[in-house]
């Protein structure tokens, strides 16, 4: 008897082959400490159809007709999703108090558009919205929230809206009464007005054609992500976030990131709460942009 639990061997070089294929296709990279992993996380799918080696299932993600739903199956199964709302308070504070009124307060712009990248759950970009509301922005401007992630399972859990304890630790009290109302014990569904706000959307950061039709974003939120990308990666997906904020946008990454050795084409804005980075409004501010 086979069990789907049982793990394959990933031969070292074919685990390189692999973790480069993976690579090119959506940035994530894993060192030669992350073998086991990939082993462990995959097998599953190597006996799901019925392959008996990691390199026919290499050969199955380069060339069978399915190859894209099973490349949707493979980041699912190697993506982690940590994530609650109100994450990181003190960005949050700048992005409420520092940024958004320079950008729609009084005599600013007449509509915003933001990014969550990598929203996972959808807590992010909810948190988002929850901000702007409370803020009093929101009959003021024309807001545009968008959340994407790579994971299909993700999405559809935050398309849903509903949450459970673990996403609440860092949420007032106050602000669960306000937008959020308990579906079933020990779940609850945020609010119809915040939902309304967020468009979700399935995509990988690394797929030229679906970002073409992103523009004009006055702020991106892409935290806990590039954590996971080799230098390479990163200097991709950064110049790609430089070209999709207008000038003056600002790029809010996780506290355990930064643009060191990545880029200057970004200035580390010094606020109040937190630093920031964001592009130059001039073409004069700006550095240039590797490539």
């Amino acid at each position: 008897m086979i069990f789907t639990e049982d793990i394959i061997e990933l031969p070292d070089d074919v685990f390189r082959l692999l973790r480069d294929f993976i690579r090119d296709y959506c940035g994530l990279y894993f060192d030669d400490t992350s073998k086991y992993l990939l082993e462990k996380r995959l097998s599953r799918r190597v006996r799901l159809h019925q392959l008996n080696t990691f390199l026919d299932y290499y050969r199955f993600l380069s060339y069978d007709r399915r190859r894209e739903a099973e490349l949707v199956e493979v980041v699912d199964s190697l993506t982690t999703n940590e994530t609650y709302f109100f994450r990181e308070e003190a960005q949050l504070r700048a992005f409420r108090d520092e940024i958004l009124p320079g950008i729609i307060g009084p005599g600013g712009q007449k509509t915003f558009k933001v990014w969550s990248a990598g929203c996972s759950t959808g807590e992010e970009p909810y948190t988002i919205g929850m901000i702007l509301s409370e803020a009093g922005f929101l009959g003021g401007a024309e807001v545009e929230i968008i959340g994407s992630d790579i994971n299909q399972k993700v999405l559809t859990a935050a398309r849903r809206g509903v949450y459970r304890r673990g996403s609440f630790r860092a949420i007032r009290d106050d602000m669960m009464r306000k937008y959020f109302k308990e579906e079933s014990p020990g779940s609850f569904r945020i609010s119809d007005d915040i939902k309304k706000l967020v468009t979700f959307s399935h995509l990988n950061l690394f797929d030229p054609y679906r970002l073409s039709f992103l523009k004009g974003f006055d702020v991106i939120f892409c935290r806990n992500v590039i954590i996971y990308f080799d230098p390479e990666s990163k200097k991709k997906l950064i110049k790609m976030f430089y070209d999709k904020l207008s000038p003056g946008g600002y790029l809010l990454l996780g506290h355990a990131e930064s643009l060191l050795n990545v880029t200057t084409a970004f200035r580390l804005v010094h606020l109040r709460n937190d630093m920031v980075y964001q592009k130059p409004v001039s073409v004069r501010e700006a550095m240039p942009i590797e490539k």
